[in-house]
């Protein structure tokens, strides 16, 4: 059974159930026979963070052809043409057919070169834990939804299972670097992964969808496409439903999930369209800390939380409660000679936490009620961002000059009390106000500037060159500050100026080159001001110099990207504690260096091997010792098929050593996981109905459930915590068009 109870089954699940069910026997849509359009393989989009995001676009899977039509279509990850630094493309062929119906964002991205990730409760199954580029880690690298860079403002992550679900997602690309000045965010230091939602359909349909996998894992969902409405101007929009429930693969870690999204495109004239998107997320999951070796040997690999009432782990005690959104509207238009895009937005996140002060048993039972009641804690957090992005474009000279800018104002309020689980979660302490562990209120503002000018220096050689300009403020009012408890009131401002320049070079239709010259910066975190007295630090941000070098082929029986790169890690901040105050500074950095590459080739009959690889280095530059979570190499091969109404794929990822910690302890071993995917598409199976797929996906095809990931430590010993690869698991998808 789920640890979680009937009553944690929310009422939109339940809508889901039955619209899916209406929809699979008696929706009264008749099939569409009109050839629907097709597109390019490739066209330039403008939701990317850099403004020249290439977008490829794949065909529906209501459009039943000869399989894919070349290995662009067919390639898991590829390289653009266009770019002008190392990036992976992963299109929506593979994420519809290859991953997971329970996927994150974090679980599609880790097939690309120098990306690593396993989730340790199954796919999509847990917020991301260890999701690594080049080794850098979550909160060093910028997360984009539609161009809009999103995540917690204290420290720059991300949470993965509370907000885009995979059936909304069209395109991810992986960049693995700072980008120009025109890419946004407050953390271009390792790079970007820019998350794009489909687009609707131009033909209205109607897609229920149903998945059934291992760990009594369960995805209903339907999405309606209104097709082009030409009375009202030709707009175009999408609407989707989707509930997840599993159990988990580690015990007693089960997961709830609703998401709703919606799209609408609508032309304003000629050269004018207004876009709106909405995304809306309800969580429940019981959330695991990590096991000790000891427990995995008594346990199990698959050790998380307890059924047990009396102990710290009990499930009940330890679970979140989170509700997000996220909206934008983005308005597209040409004046003057002008390019203009303004993209205004807002999220949010409100998340209720409950956990046992010590999960993994070193830290006895007893509250101050009673010395066998259970401890524990209660936190709260909640945050705001409401942000504009400005983007003009304009052909001047030989070239095009580019102007723009991001505002950003996130506010927070976070709060966690000492609790006595067993006693209604009273709180433990006397008095009661000793209890509060912090009662923050903080707030992060965003500016930033660009100008970049595009020179086309010949026919084939592009040269741009840029500057962004970055001001960021943070600001804390605490009546109880976190590690200090004492009251703080402080604010500080940090400035910089980030130049980039790079050459990109067409040798010919199939072929082009790319230089990268580019300063990255990462601001500093919301702990640096978790001290007595924050104005004594003088931390400065945290910056990279990054010099990368690569090629790109793309035809229709190749696609190949190579590339080599070494990145300047300046700044870094570290802490010490003086006369009992924890003071931060700057001290050193790192050295990052490698290779990377990525091919897809057709052999013919529907047939295409893929492969990427990388060989990676990242050492502290003081010790020469790895840095935490930076694999030393990575890897990934397989094979392709599509024909006629077949797919099917069999991809190995290998994950190179690493060391968990700092100083080179709890060295991690390399590790290898196989997927398989199958699917077979059924062009008019009824009367009413278009189309029809049934997949079959089988994830860890060898069943490897070794230890991967260091979790973190206990906090009664400091016992190392581990995560473990989840065990072979399947999933059966139906879905239809109507």
């Amino acid at each position: 059974m789920s640890s979680l109870s009937a009553n944690h089954r929310s009422r939109l699940a339940v809508a889901v159930h039955l619209a899916v069910v209406a929809l699979l026997m008696a929706v009264p849509v008749h099939a569409d026979t009109s050839t629907p359009s097709t597109t390019d393989a490739m066209h330039v989009g403008t939701t990317g963070t850099m403004g020249t995001n290439i977008k490829i676009t794949q065909l529906k899977s209501i459009q039943v052809t000869a399989g894919a039509e070349t290995t662009s279509d067919q390639a898991p990850t590829q390289a653009s043409l266009v770019a002008t630094q190392p990036q992976s493309i992963i299109g929506d062929r593979y994420i519809e057919n290859v991953a997971a119906s329970t996927a994150n964002y974090t679980d599609i991205v880790k097939i690309a070169p120098s990306v690593s990730d396993v989730d340790p409760n199954g796919p999509g199954l847990m917020e991301s834990q260890g999701l690594s580029i080049r080794g850098f880690q979550n909160g060093e690298y910028n997360v984009t939804f539609d161009g809009i860079p999103w995540g917690d403002s204290n420290d720059f992550t991300q949470h993965s299972t509370s907000y885009f679900m995979p059936q909304d997602i069209g395109q991810i690309t992986v960049d693995r670097g700072p980008g120009s000045a025109r890419t946004l965010g407050n953390a271009t230091f390792g790079g970007t992964l820019s998350v794009d939602s489909k687009d609707p359909d131009q033909r209205m349909s109607v897609n229920p969808f149903f998945s059934v996998a291992s760990f009594n894992t369960r995805v209903e969902g339907v999405r309606i496409d209104t097709g082009k409405l030409d009375q009202y101007g030709g707009t175009t929009a999408y609407f989707s439903v989707k509930n997840l429930s599993s159990d988990g693969y580690l015990t007693h870690a089960g997961l709830d999930r609703q998401n709703g999204f919606a799209k609408i495109v609508q032309p304003l004239g000629k050269d004018t369209t207004l876009t709106f998107a909405s995304n809306l997320t309800r969580l429940h999951q019981n959330v695991s800390l990590g096991a000790t070796k000891a427990q995995i040997a008594q346990y199990g690999p698959n050790h998380g939380l307890s059924a047990d009432p009396g102990s710290q782990a009990f499930h009940g005690y330890n679970y979140d409660k989170i509700t997000t959104d996220f909206e934008y509207l983005d308005l597209e238009t040409k004046w003057a000679g002008w390019d203009i895009g303004d993209k205004l937005y807002t999220y949010g996140y409100r998340h209720r936490g409950y956990n046992g002060a010590d999960p993994n048993g070193e830290q006895p039972n007893g509250t101050v009620y009673s010395p066998t009641n259970v401890p524990g804690q209660r936190m709260r957090m909640d945050y705001r961002s409401v942000g504009d992005i400005l983007r003009l474009s304009h052909d001047l000279g030989p070239g095009e000059v580019h102007v723009g800018g991001w505002v950003d104002r996130q506010t927070n309020h976070r709060l966690q009390y000492e609790i006595d689980d067993s006693n209604g979660y009273a709180l433990n302490a006397v008095p009661t106000s000793a209890a509060i562990d912090r009662l923050m209120d903080d707030s992060l503002t965003d500016l930033q500037t660009y100008g970049e000018y595009q020179w086309h220096a010949t026919d084939a050689l592009d040269i741009t060159g840029g500057l962004k300009l970055v001001n960021f403020r943070r600001t804390l009012d605490a009546q109880v500050n976190q590690k200090t408890g004492l009251p703080i009131h402080y604010a500080q401002t940090w400035t910089r100026d980030l130049p980039s320049v790079d050459l990109h070079y067409t040798l010919n239709d199939h072929w082009s080159a790319y230089a990268q010259w580019a300063k990255g910066f990462l601001a500093p975190n919301l702990n640096t001001f978790f001290t007595v007295d924050p104005s004594m630090n003088q931390v400065k941000p945290e910056s990279t110099t990054n010099e990368q070098i690569g090629t790109a082929w793309n035809s229709d029986g190749l696609t190949f990207s190579f590339d080599a790169y070494h990145i300047d890690f300046s700044n870094k901040i570290e802490s010490r504690k003086v006369a009992g105050q924890t003071l931060f500074y700057n001290a050193g950095g790192a050295i990052y260096k490698g290779i990377e590459g990525e091919a897809t080739l057709a052999l013919g009959d529907g047939f295409s091997l893929y492969g990427n690889a990388s060989i990676n280095r990242a050492r502290d530059k003081a010790t020469s010792q790895w840095l935490p979570n930076a694999p030393s190499r990575t890897a990934a091969a397989g094979v392709l098929f599509d024909s006629g109404p077949w797919s099917a794929s069999l991809l190995d990822k290998y994950v190179g050593v690493r060391y968990g910690d700092s100083g080179q302890t709890e060295r991690l071993g390399g590790y290898a996981t196989a997927d398989f995917a199958a699917s077979y598409v059924f062009a008019h199976p009824f009367a009413d109905v278009r189309d029809a797929t049934v997949s079959l996906k089988v994830a860890n095809l060898g069943d490897n459930k070794h230890i991967y990931a260091l979790a973190g430590y206990t906090g009664q010993n400091g016992t190392p915590l581990y995560w473990t690869i989840p065990e072979r698991s399947f999933e059966l998808d139906v879905s239809a068009h109507f």
